[in-house]
């Protein structure tokens, strides 16, 4: 009987280790090697525009800024605001977007808000909420659709992918890392409240969208 109870606690010990594990590498906790662009003979393309004037092309500060942002360790919580921004250190996967494209220069809450405004019909929008329309992912993908670049959804064409893209998921946003996972395909850089700010979680939701922002302003009908 002792015999029968110690091979039981062995099996339960076994068990747990292995429940352990497997939300290590769910999460994606485990250690697991990195590697790059070059690693794959991927040569990262640059925006021409530099929109804040700094001296680094837009795609790169897009990436820097949702590094930035996640690495300020974002608390999770959907909430309303007035002014629309965040004002209590609570965030979602959309405000990573606002961020990063704040930190190349441009105004996304404004950029939207206008578009909604003069364009209601293509957002399926009756009545503007400029206190949050800007942090819908729905509505953020219109706008994607309508004036950056839509590339593949394919995440294993790898070369079609680099840092500083945005991928959208269907309740999900966030912006592709320049690392990459050893079959080449890029890490995400994110907020959902669960998992890493930035892991390799690429494919764990389908891909809906996937865009690389060379905004032409001019063909936006802003005043």
């Amino acid at each position: 009987m002792k015999i029968f109870l110690r091979f039981g606690n062995v099996l339960v010990i076994i068990l747990i280790l292995l429940l352990v594990f497997i939300a290590l590498d769910h999460f994606n906790y485990l250690p697991s090697q990195i590697f790059s662009d070059s690693d794959f003979d991927i040569e990262f393309i640059p925006s021409s525009k530099d929109a804040d004037a700094d001296g680094v092309d837009d795609y790169t500060d897009i990436l820097n800024g949702a590094r930035e942002f996640v690495g300020q360790k974002p608390k999770y919580k959907s909430a309303y605001y007035s002014g629309g921004y965040p004002d209590d250190d609570y965030y979602v996967c959309t405000d990573l977007i606002w961020y990063a494209l704040k930190e190349a220069g441009y105004d996304f809450k404004s950029l939207i808000d206008e578009d909604i405004k003069n364009n209601k019909e293509d957002y399926d929008i009756d009545i503007q909420d400029t206190n949050i329309d800007f942090r819908r992912v729905r509505n953020i993908q219109v706008f994607l659709d309508k004036y950056t670049e839509k590339l593949t959804t394919d995440a294993e064409d790898i070369a079609a992918w680099q840092g500083g893209d945005i991928v959208v998921y269907e309740n999900h946003i966030g912006i592709v890392s320049d690392k990459r996972n050893e079959d080449g395909q890029n890490y995400l850089i994110h907020h959902d409240g669960y998992h890493k700010y930035e892991e390799d979680g690429l494919t764990r939701k389908k891909i809906i969208g996937h865009y690389r922002f060379n905004l032409n302003l001019d063909d936006l009908n802003i005043e």
